[in-house]
């Protein structure tokens, strides 16, 4: 979890204090605090509570302990206070980072999708966005940890097993094949794989139950109420509807009575109230904090078992065999197991001091309330965790079909498979993350999906790159000059707008804001377009006297291809690879981060390849049909 004072980039800064920090506000100390203010009335602060904000500012900038930090960059403080504030914020550091010697990586997380059906197009978008981030954190130079999977217990999954007459994990295998065949189409690029049916996971899920009960946060209790089989939990009267009745989102509905096993979810309340309220990147989209703060409004605990008599698919209580773990208890610890939380050494699993706190676990909405955004905190809270160690939830919105949340139970659900093996997968993604804004729905529209593939990068990107390329290899024998000394007012305007455009899909990508990233991007492809079109290379090349003007400007377009071409690998990696190739640039930018892209990284004398389109035009049936016939009678005139 990123303080507030750190900002969300704390993962960037890994091993070293940096240059010093002045503080040259900081308050006259006296015995036990400090005199705060220099105007007005002075007011008295103990020293703990500003040890406390110093050690938050400092903990998400550092990594290595305060006994190992270089004397050439100090924390400097005025005399005055740096005894006083200094040494007990360093003191809460040590005992705070006794994890901090190993650099951090960029953990990025994913919903574990349930088992009890394939993968369907919010699926495919959730993966796929998250997948985006991941290279775009790649791309800067940050190592990177994506994980992603699949939840497999639960008494829905019992159940579907039951009536196919085969056992719960022949029937989870089968859709878990689904979903990793689904992933490597669309070039999901995660680096785990969670499955909560490995034993390590079963493991650490019983470890934390365990400790748990050790520290008193689970007890025993019989309880009497109405259970939703769809969401696999008891209801209470806040779940009903105005009318006083269970809505159709909870699907059946039984009264049930049953001895189970509780989490003391209320010990968390007035916690989980400050903590929400003050953080500023807990939930991100910003709009979605209010949801969460109304959740934690609540008076009961959480019933975290099921009695093994109607449920035995599932992670079994270490000390009570008659039950095993409810499914949202055992899937949320996903995150830490898999990150390698309690994990024996020769696990095979990451070094968690690397990974937690989780940089960014993109979700539904559906699933921010209760479950991320209240029961996890809770029970990352029970386990020890601290505020700062909380993870950073990106909760994202749904795809709509007519307005419409899609469902299997209407027939409205899009099916992923099918949209990549219609329009390829690389398609697929583009739209996925270029037609939705981040936390928003957006309605589907497989129109949408085929006009803004035609349109931005058919037309826009791939033309441009095709035209640029070809007019190098027919007017510059496919070598880019030199510096020239002709450089005119538009030249120096293109340059411009191409740093802008660095500058701003960086910024956007940074807040996780891909459309908008992507729209900036296809900004300067336009521009790059009007330039060829006000600047005319093809007259140009006419006139010997325009030489110079002609090299000039098929630079500054080559230039520009490389660079989009670059940025956009995070969405669209195989295109990306084939436009660099084309401009035989990929050595030149595999080392290269976005923070390092300026003009003229290809340089004088630089050979390019041969063009080849990269984004072929969808064609609707009706132009399949027009260009069929034009063939045929071509092929008929020639006969």
């Amino acid at each position: 979890m990123k303080t507030a004072a750190s900002g969300n980039n704390n993962h960037k800064i890994k091993d070293t204090l940096h240059a010093p920090r002045q503080w040259s506000s900081f308050p006259e100390p006296c015995i036990g605090g400090i005199f705060q203010g220099t105007s007005g009335p002075a007011v008295f602060s103990p020293v703990e509570p500003l040890a406390e904000k110093a050690a938050a500012r400092w903990k998400g900038n550092i990594r290595t302990p305060p006994s190992a930090v270089s004397p050439a960059a100090p924390l400097t403080f005025p005399s005055h206070a740096e005894k006083h504030v200094r040494d007990a914020a360093m003191t809460l550091l040590a005992k705070r980072q006794e994890r901090s010697i190993v650099p951090r990586m960029y953990y990025i997380t994913t919903a574990i999708d349930y088992t009890n059906g394939p993968p369907h197009i919010g699926h495919a978008y959730e993966k796929v966005l998250a997948d985006v981030l991941a290279r775009w954190h790649r791309m800067k130079g940050e190592e990177v940890y994506f994980l992603t999977g699949v939840d497999q217990h639960g008494q829905k999954v019992q159940q579907t097993a039951e009536k196919l007459g085969i056992t719960p994990q022949e029937h989870v295998n089968n859709i878990t094949g689904q979903f990793l065949a689904l992933w490597d189409r669309l070039g999901i690029s995660n680096d785990g794989w969670a499955s909560t049916t490995d034993p390590r996971h079963k493991a650490c899920v019983q470890k934390i139950l365990t400790d748990l009960k050790d520290k008193g946060q689970l007890y025993k209790k019989s309880y009497k109420g109405f259970y939703s089989v769809r969401q696999e939990q008891f209801l209470t009267d806040k779940e009903r509807d105005a009318e006083g009745n269970f809505g159709p989102e909870w699907g059946e509905v039984v009264e049930l009575e049953e001895e189970n096993w509780y989490f003391r979810l209320t010990d968390h309340v007035e916690w989980m109230k400050q903590f929400v309220e003050k953080s500023s990147d807990f939930v991100l989209p910003s709009f979605r904090k209010a949801e969460v703060l109304n959740a934690i409004d609540f008076d009961s605990d959480l019933c975290i078992s099921r009695p093994k008599s109607r449920l035995s698919w599932g992670i079994e209580f270490p000390f009570d065999p008659e039950f095993v773990t409810y499914v949202w208890f055992d899937a949320l610890i996903n995150y830490i197991s898999f990150a390698g939380y309690l994990a024996e050494p020769d696990s095979g699993l990451p070094d968690f001091a690397k990974l937690w706190p989780a940089d960014c676990e993109v979700i539904g909405k559906d699933i921010l309330v209760p479950a991320h955004g209240v029961y996890w905190p809770a029970m990352l809270h029970a386990m020890g965790f601290s505020d700062e160690e909380m993870p950073t939830l990106l909760v994202h919105g749904w795809w709509n079909i007519n307005g419409e949340k899609m469902s299997k139970s209407i027939g409205n659900v899009v099916d992923p498979n099918l949209l990549a093996e219609q329009f390829g997968p690389e398609p697929v993604r583009y739209y996925l993350v270029r037609d939705i804004t981040t936390g928003k729905d957006a309605n589907f529209d497989a129109d949408r999906l085929v006009m803004l593939y035609n349109t931005e990068l058919a037309n826009d990107l791939g033309n441009l790159c095709n035209r640029s390329i070809n007019m190098t290899r027919r007017y510059c024998d496919s070598v880019i000059s030199g510096a020239e000394a002709y450089d005119d007012e538009a030249s120096r305007a293109l340059r411009a707008t191409m740093d802008q455009a660095v500058t701003l899909f960086s910024k956007y990508m940074d807040d996780n804001m891909v459309s908008d990233a992507l729209a900036a991007l296809n900004a300067q492809v336009s521009a790059c377009n009007a330039y060829i079109e006000q600047q005319q290379p093809w007259q140009l090349a006419k006139d010997e006297a325009s030489a110079p003007r002609l090299r000039c400007v098929l630079r500054h377009l080559l230039e520009c291809c490389a660079q989009t071409g670059y940025l956009i690998g995070c969405v669209l990696p195989d295109a990306s690879a084939r436009i660099l190739d084309q401009l035989n640039a990929g050595d030149l930018f595999r080392s290269l981060t976005p923070a390092a892209l300026e003009w003229g990284i290809l340089p004088a004398g630089h050979r390019i390849n041969e063009p080849a389109p990269v984004f072929p035009r969808i064609l609707s049936d009706e132009e399949k049909a027009k260009l069929a016939e034009k063939a045929a009678r071509a092929a008929k005139k020639q006969g």
